[in-house]
């Protein structure tokens, strides 16, 4: 399947260092977090509308390959887009790049299954699906 690209620009805070002045390992989910945020905002909704709509996106897996350290101050690319799309569950899949060098940093995955509120596994709205890929 093929999607969109959806790029995010942040610059690394000194609070997302460890003592060691890299990007702590934990600090690239907040990024893919922030990379899926930006990509349904693009595609025209927000995940507030998705619970507001009664649904829910809870994280099943997730995963992240570090290749090279980000620093403080230095300015990061988070690129997004979805590697799986089925009924129930989707794949985001996310590269982090340094945005001065192009130089890969980390990439991975989270994958999502749809809930309704109390929890129980439910059908993504096709409205949010059409959304995901681009189509109106």
């Amino acid at each position: 399947m093929e999607t969109p690209v959806v790029s995010l620009t942040l610059r690394v805070r000194y609070a997302e260092t460890d003592q060691m002045g890299v990007v702590y390992y934990a600090n690239y989910l907040v990024w893919f977090e922030m990379g899926r945020a930006e990509y349904c905002r693009r595609m025209g909704f927000s995940y507030a509308e998705l619970e507001t709509s009664g649904f829910r996106l809870m994280v099943a897996d997730a995963h992240c390959r570090y290749k090279a350290p980000a620093r403080y101050d230095e300015r990061v690319r988070v690129e997004t887009t979805i590697q799986e799309l089925k009924k129930k569950t989707l794949v985001f899949g996310y590269k982090i790049f340094n945005d001065a060098t192009g130089q890969l940093l980390a990439q991975g995955y989270t994958k999502h299954v749809c809930t309704d509120m109390a929890g129980r596994l439910v059908r993504l709205p096709e409205s949010f699906t059409r959304c995901l890929v681009g189509t109106p």
